[in-house]
């Protein structure tokens, strides 16, 4: 293994900021306001599952946080864009098209719904789908036929839907997207799982669509143990998001009656009591977070690795603050030396295109997202 003068030098750095010599993580939650308060009232008041005061506050506040009209809190981020994919009409053998460069929940919701991931380029920028690069793609293989619906002619499949991710917290180019989604009747949902905080244009991330999802899980910026939300200015789709997710349950003071296949997907109340005890604290911790971002910056100015930053015309919740490494080997060597001190930093994940159950997926020239991978590393970025 290389050993670069660097890797000591970070290894130091990292734990001046956090100011231990025990094990770093990656991203711990923080816990520094209400919630054993708010949780011991969720179990006092026996309503510990899906329904309970403290789920409808929840979604208030992230209603209010984000600006969207309609929140529907889900037991997981996952469930919030399986859930979205539905509502937008993803039926089996129908196509998404989305990015190799993703956790690979995004795909699994896609394969959910009974449908194919198509993979299209990233941008540099904002490790986010390529708008250009969708456009070239629809251009080269769709086309809107007399059903009014989008068609790969390649694969003969209706394209359903677009799916951006706003990787790392990193805003996309949504609203891009969106327009060139809107010249092919294809329905735009955003994967917002990391970029509670984020905007772009003062707009905050999982807007530009006809939905956005969220994640809660334990490693986001706040949690809610494991939860998730679909954000919507739609109230018909935000009525339909809540009976689907509700088991697809009927009104009734008694009986049991549902009218189709529905899912668990509700958000507990005692997961939600915990999420409104971080929300309070949300505007605090974004700004702890770029503090620590800044920190890093000028630290790397001087230095080879080029660190990740949030681009033109965004403000990111610097969930994962990341560094590019000059290529494989090195990056290999750099997880290597930091973890086996106690340093956690991880790769991004595996392109979804190389995944077994994905490999076979229509896949254009994603030699960004592919560069991306072998180079980039995520480092220590708690709140402190």
């Amino acid at each position: 293994m290389t050993v670069s003068p660097l890797f000591p030098e970070f290894v130091d750095f990292v734990r001046q900021i956090f100011s231990t010599e025990d094990s770093i993580p990656l991203h711990a939650p923080r816990f520094e306001g209400n919630e054993t308060k708010y949780v011991a009232d969720a179990l006092q008041s026996t309503f510990v599952s899906s329904v309970g005061q403290y789920v409808n506050e929840f979604e208030k506040k992230i209603s209010e946080f984000t600006g969207t009209n309609y929140v529907i809190a889900t037991n997981n981020g996952t469930a919030a864009l399986h859930t979205a994919l539905l509502l937008a009409g993803v039926q089996s053998g129908d196509e998404v098209i989305t990015q190799p460069l993703t956790f690979v929940a995004t795909c699994n919701a896609i394969r959910y719904c009974g449908a194919e991931p198509v993979f299209v380029d990233v941008e540099r920028a904002t490790l986010g789908l390529s708008p250009e690069a969708i456009a070239v793609f629809l251009e080269e293989h769709a086309e809107v036929r007399s059903d009014g619906l989008c068609w790969n002619r390649q694969s003969n499949r209706i394209i359903r839907a677009v799916v951006p991710v706003h990787n790392l917290g990193l805003p996309a180019r949504a609203v891009e997207i969106g327009e060139i989604c809107a010249g092919y009747n294809v329905s735009l949902i955003e994967d917002a799982a990391e970029s509670l905080g984020s905007c772009r244009d003062g707009i905050h991330t999982g807007r530009a669509g006809c939905m956005g999802t969220l994640s809660f899980n334990g490693n986001k910026i706040i949690t809610t143990g494991g939860g998730g939300a679909v954000i919507t200015d739609d109230e018909t789709i935000a009525n339909k998001a809540k009976h689907l997710t509700t088991t697809a349950r009927q009104r009734h003071p008694w009986l049991f009656l549902h009218d189709e296949v529905g899912f668990n997907y509700r958000l507990p109340n005692l997961n939600a009591a915990l999420g409104c005890a971080q929300i309070e604290q949300l505007p605090d911790y974004i700004e702890r977070k770029r503090r620590l971002a800044n920190r890093y910056r000028k630290w790397f100015a001087d230095k080879e690795p080029e660190l990740v930053l949030e681009p033109q015309g965004a403000r990111s919740n610097y969930w994962l603050n990341a560094i590019l490494l000059k290529d494989r080997e090195e990056r290999d060597s750099f997880l290597k030396y930091t973890n086996e001190r106690g340093v956690m930093t991880r790769p991004i994940w595996t392109p979804m295109h190389t995944l077994p159950m994905y490999q076979n997926c229509q896949t254009g020239d994603v030699t960004i997202a592919e560069n991306v991978e072998s180079r980039l590393v995520n480092i220590p970025s708690s709140v402190i």
